[in-house]
């Protein structure tokens, strides 16, 4: 078996020594600038929504002890505000903003029902992750949940949502040696297992110093 790498697979890799190189176009750099000002704050969600959103999407993609840990509740919050949604919605799902709110209240609720007034929150991650294991077997329905299903909801929103908040940011793509759109410099070695100059290498084990010395020049 393979031994698997551990992090930093990229070492020396950063995507956004890339932002005034070939790379990125005007579009890119305002992209990424927006998602790296977004406000640490609710904008559309309330306070007491913004708490039980931050805990949930902790839970969903967990980053123990990071001191740059993204913050993905305000990535969400964002693209609730700016509600630009898959162009479409489920027949059996309100609107993505209405969707978000009632369950998160549902939740909320769950989570005082079940543990003495604690809201979700407040619970231990061994609890939070036992609730949301819930909706997603949906184990949990209800007057509370106001017509959403909680195991739709996870599935067609949650899980649709959340993950991709995380690797929509530069950490992410510094993790996964991702450069950031093809446009405009694009690919030339699209095969042999060769990157172009301006791709990031992955550090096999025990090459991480040469490969970082490498990545360190990737722009």
């Amino acid at each position: 078996m393979t031994p698997v790498t551990k992090l930093p697979r990229y070492p020396g890799y950063d995507v956004l020594a890339k932002r005034n190189s070939p790379s990125w176009d005007a579009v890119t750099r305002r992209v990424v600038d927006e998602r790296l000002a977004t406000p640490n704050m609710p904008r559309f969600f309330t306070e007491e929504e913004w708490e039980v959103a931050d805990a949930l999407c902790r839970r969903i993609v967990p980053q123990p002890g990071e001191t740059d840990a993204v913050s993905l509740v305000a990535l969400l919050d964002a693209k609730l505000l700016a509600n630009h949604g898959g162009g479409f919605r489920e027949v059996d799902m309100p609107y993505m903003q209405e969707a978000w709110r009632k369950a998160l209240a549902a939740l909320d609720g769950e989570a005082r029902a079940k543990h003495g007034a604690h809201g979700f929150s407040e619970l231990s991650e061994e609890n939070q992750d036992a609730l949301l294991l819930a909706m997603q077997q949906g184990k949990v329905s209800g007057e509370r949940w106001a017509g959403i299903d909680a195991k739709t909801f996870f599935d067609r929103r949650i899980l649709v949502d959340v993950p991709p908040l995380y690797y929509e940011h530069p950490k992410a793509w510094n993790e996964i040696g991702f450069g950031g759109p093809a446009s405009p410099r694009g690919y030339v070695r699209l095969d042999g297992d060769r990157p172009d100059p301006w791709e990031a290498v992955e550090a096999p084990p025990g090459d991480e110093d040469k490969v970082e010395r490498e990545n360190c020049r990737v722009i």
